[in-house]
């Protein structure tokens, strides 16, 4: 499929509401804009109570032929009501030697056990394959047990061995919404998910990129460029009848191409928080808020005793401090903006954010960045594809229950 192609099909962002956002995205405003990065996904949408899934991150891309040296990394939590296995080691060496998994709260195990014999079925044919780099592997959770049969284990081994493998043919464009490890995920009582965004740091030539698992937020905190769009939906919406009350959790992955080491990564990956406080997130004790940097500069030799590395000064790095409170910032607005409506678990409903009242909202609060008649006749057909969308799943599942 070529570009063309796959810009036609992809699901609507921020920025095609014109949303206002500060920096310089990349090629793709994604994740992948940072060289090698690559993203897979497994979807498991079946029946009317399973809604969930599996995300695959690879650092150094996909290429198990050659030598993947580690990358240094770091993480931190916000809060801690959530899993991220495999961060005690990350701690005390400062290397990331896996992929990154991210699903629901109770396919962690199948996860991690399943990367581990993927990853040991390469390695019969695979001489490059270091079994010792991948035994603490790391994966990472939100809940999705409102949308979501969580206590039915539906996530198996062949769908870690699938979202494993489409990172090989995923290309950079990175699906949001309803995807992967964010199937059954909502944010802001609004259905949320997978989300992605990127931003280039002139002034140093790197790259800064997230992937997020958005699953936490109280819609009466909701702030999106800086207004008040939950209380304002508050007032002219009648469904609110989902209340979060800031429950849930989210796990944010950054990549960069900036050559950090892991104590100065460790103080980029704190400034993720900033970003989900732009958005009206605050941490709360149910909230599972884990996130992990990693650099993929400073490729080292296997084979040598000894080895260099170059590292920013640090009164260089704020400007990556900001590119990575923007990032988390607009991939989380990605993933809501992206999402579908979504019936699962016992008829649980959570509804998409409505593109039409979120641009009255803006324009009301002049935060609009491109012409009304534009945005007029966007959110339009966004609205269509919204409703297609809507009733095509409906008629999916209709027909399913046959």
């Amino acid at each position: 499929m070529g570009e063309a192609e796959k810009i036609g099909t992809r699901k609507p962002r921020a920025r095609d509401l014109c949303i206002p956002f500060d920096g310089t995205p990349g090629k793709y405003n994604a994740i992948t804009d940072v060289g090698g990065v690559e993203v897979g996904f497994s979807t498991i949408i079946q029946g009317d109570s399973v809604r969930t899934g599996v995300t695959s991150i690879f650092p150094r891309g996909t290429d198990l032929t050659i030598y993947q040296p580690p990358c240094f990394a770091n993480w931190f939590s916000l809060n801690g009501n959530g899993e991220m296995t495999g961060i005690h080691w990350l701690t005390e060496s400062g290397f990331l030697t896996s992929p990154i998994l991210i699903t629901s709260t109770n396919n962690v195990g199948i996860c991690r056990d399943s990367m581990i014999k993927w990853f040991l079925i390469k390695s019969d044919s695979n001489s490059m394959i270091n079994m010792v780099d991948v035994g603490l592997p790391i994966v990472a959770e939100t809940w999705d047990g409102y949308l979501n049969d969580a206590y039915g284990f539906h996530v198996k081994e062949e769908h870690v061995f699938e979202a494993l493998e489409n990172a090989k043919v995923s290309g950079p464009f990175v699906q949001e919404g309803n995807v992967g490890g964010g199937t059954g995920m909502r944010s802001f009582d609004f259905k949320a998910g997978t989300g992605t965004s990127s931003r280039i740091v002139e002034d140093l030539n790197y790259t800064v990129g997230v992937l997020v698992q958005a699953n936490f937020g109280s819609k009466k905190l909701l702030t999106i460029a800086g207004v008040p769009v939950g209380k304002e939906l508050l007032q002219i919406e009648t469904n609110n009848t989902v209340q979060n009350k800031g429950a849930g959790s989210i796990i944010v992955i950054l990549a960069t191409d900036a050559p950090l080491l892991p104590h100065q990564l460790k103080r980029v990956v704190t400034r993720i928080s900033l970003g989900i406080g732009r958005l009206g997130g605050t941490g709360d004790d149910p909230s599972g808020d884990i996130f992990l940097a990693f650099s993929t500069a400073n490729i080292s030799n296997a084979t040598s005793t000894t080895t260099t590395a170059q590292f920013l000064r640090n009164d260089q790095i704020d400007p990556l401090f900001e590119a990575a409170i923007q990032c988390v910032e607009e991939a989380v607005i990605n993933a809501m903006i992206a999402a579908e409506t979504m019936i699962g678990y016992k008829g649980h409903r959570v509804e998409a954010i409505s593109h039409q009242n979120l641009v009255k909202i803006l324009k009301k609060y002049n935060r609009l960045d491109c012409a009304t008649n534009y945005v007029t006749q966007r959110v339009y057909f966004l609205s269509l594809y919204q409703t297609i969308i809507f009733f095509s799943s409906f008629l999916y599942l209709s027909l399913s229950l046959v």
